[in-house]
């Protein structure tokens, strides 16, 4: 009788396994995240017939649409405004009127005219039709003030109804975790105001302008920019107090510098070698400005996978990717439409189907999964932002953001760098998720490029939501590839311009893997019996953390 129970027992735990209702662990439905089902949606998206997503534009509302319908089929819950999937955000629209914008350097010996894109250019103001600001400038290094890692810029300055000229970036010397959050331009913008300045001058050096071709940013100039407004009608993170803002590129920069005690090129390399300081550079500026005001209106996609746990299924794991991208500027190449194939068509391709493997799961995770494709990323986080402000669940009830941005395949990737990861609890999952999909897990080669603040998950992190955001690494699994000279090539030649398009090549068994290691990291999440937390002593958890 006992070897007759005994062999019954393990009769039935072998038909269990074998029919899939052992106790779920993801790895079935991540299983079935294929490479045709993305490149499908990425083909789709980053179709000429949608005109590159433009935030506000016919093209993002058909893209909407289509994810819209997508998170419809799959059987998810609208979890937009007003039981739709749709969260739409109230815009003010900024365009600079290029041909009445000047900026006049002035000193003893006269006034020294700079030259609109090939000198400088000005990003739109978001109220006033016509600004004007006529000044002292004084450079103020990076325009940092950091108390906690006695540094600050200001020490010494008198700025007050000045104009002050700034590095992009922040110091070299800070942790890299500080260095991103102080590097964010609306920290820079903050503190001019605190210490009474009254316009900034942005300035970019040899190495911004080997990293980012000037031709590129005076054909994103031209573009319209966008502000959410808040109830009241105003454009959010808007200061009236700075009257003008421009960028100048290195030969600008170059001009501005020609009467101050040291060149461009000795502050550059004061910046590297971490001995700056501040110093009137000699020139009075006259700054004029006008913009092209209007409204505009554009949604967030959102949708829900309501939990099994009665009390965890008030709580949410977030899989956020922007779904805008650049829309139609000056052609490249007789190119006018900026398709952004990779950035992100990959990335909201990626989400829905990791939302599809959540809704094939034996059983539903035990807390909530909340989809949302973003508008106005482009237009720096607005979408996200929106929604971290005024979110369509309980802001306290959001416990992980999982964002997914422009996962590079053009190449066979055998490593991930997994942004945040050394910030929270989630890290550890995250990169074992990576491992059990075949990729190694690498540091930030590039962490100058304080990636972690220039996505949507920054938005999610500032609201003390810990977050992460997969992305490809240097390595490729072809030994004849040089991976990082690779990716470098890309960021140079074709990242946010018409040639990102689904012409180039994807590596789908590769994306693959990352949208896997992704799902499964919000799975197991969701299933856990803790929330995740801030590491110990976390910048990010002490600045953010208590919110």
């Amino acid at each position: 009788m006992t070897v007759k129970l005994l062999y019954f027992i393990l009769s039935f735990s072998l038909l269990i396994s074998s029919s899939g209702l052992q106790a779920d662990d993801g790895t079935d439905a991540m299983a079935k995240i294929l490479p045709a089902r993305l490149a499908s949606h990425v083909k789709f998206l980053a179709d000429d017939l949608l005109e590159g997503r433009g935030t506000a534009t016919r093209g993002y509302d058909l893209a909407a649409l289509y994810v819209m319908t997508e998170f419809q089929q799959l059987g998810l819950k609208p979890a937009g405004k007003n039981g739709t999937f749709y969260q739409p955000i109230p815009f003010r629209k900024a365009t600079t009127i290029r041909e009445n914008c000047s900026f006049i350097l002035i000193d003893k010996e006269g006034e020294h005219p700079l030259e609109y894109g090939k000198d400088y250019v000005m990003a739109a103001d978001y109220s006033r039709p016509q600004t004007s600001a006529s000044a002292e400038v004084v450079f103020a290094g990076f325009g940092v003030t950091a108390p906690e890692l006695k540094y600050d810029d200001y020490a010494g300055l008198d700025v007050k109804g000045e104009i002050v000229a700034l590095l992009s970036n922040a110091p070299a010397s800070f942790p890299v975790s500080a260095r991103a959050h102080y590097n964010s331009a609306l920290q820079k913008e903050k503190n001019a105001v605190a210490h009474g300045a009254i316009g900034i001058v942005t300035l970019r050096t040899a190495d911004d302008e080997k990293r980012g071709p000037w031709d590129r940013v005076i054909r994103q100039n031209k573009l319209s920019g966008f502000h959410w407004k808040d109830p009241s009608g105003q454009p959010n993170n808007f200061f009236p107090q700075i009257q003008i803002t421009a960028s100048l590129n290195k030969d600008g920069s170059t001009k501005l510098f020609a009467g101050s005690k040291s060149t461009f090129d000795e502050v550059s390399q004061q910046a590297k070698d971490n001995k700056l300081h501040g110093f009137p550079l000699g020139f009075r500026a006259s700054l004029k400005k006008e913009s092209k005001l209007e409204e505009a209106e554009s949604p967030n996609v959102i949708a829900v996978l309501e939990g099994s746990d009665p009390a965890l299924k008030n709580e949410y794991i977030v899989y956020s990717a922007h779904l805008d991208h650049l829309g139609i500027s000056d052609p490249v190449n007789g190119d006018p439409i900026n398709n952004g194939a990779y950035d992100n068509a990959t990335g909201v391709s990626s989400i829905l189907e990791i939302a599809r493997a959540y809704t094939e799961c034996a059983k539903r995770p035990r807390r909530s999964i909340l989809f949302i494709a973003l508008t106005g990323e482009e237009k720096g986080l607005q979408g996200s932002d929106y929604f971290a402000n005024y979110p369509t669940v309980p802001q306290k009830s959001i416990v992980a953001d999982i964002n997914v941005d422009m996962f590079m395949m053009i190449f066979p990737v055998a490593d991930v760098v997994i942004m945040g990861a050394e910030h929270s609890s989630i890290g550890p999952i995250a990169e074992e998720a990576a491992r059990t999909n075949g990729l190694k897990v690498s540091p930030d080669p590039t962490p100058e490029e304080v990636r972690f603040v220039r996505s949507d998950q920054y938005s999610f992190i500032k609201k003390g939501v810990p977050s992460i955001a997969m992305t490809a690494g240097q390595q490729s699994t072809d030994p004849s590839v040089n991976g990082a000279e690779a990716i470098k090539q890309w960021l140079r030649t074709i990242y946010h311009s018409p040639q990102d398009d689904i012409n180039q090549h994807f590596d789908w068994e590769t994306g693959v893997k990352a949208i896997r290691a992704s799902f499964l990291t919000g799975y197991r999440i969701a299933n856990a019996d803790q929330r995740p937390t801030w590491n110990p002593g976390d910048f990010f958890g002490k600045e953010f953390g208590n919110k």
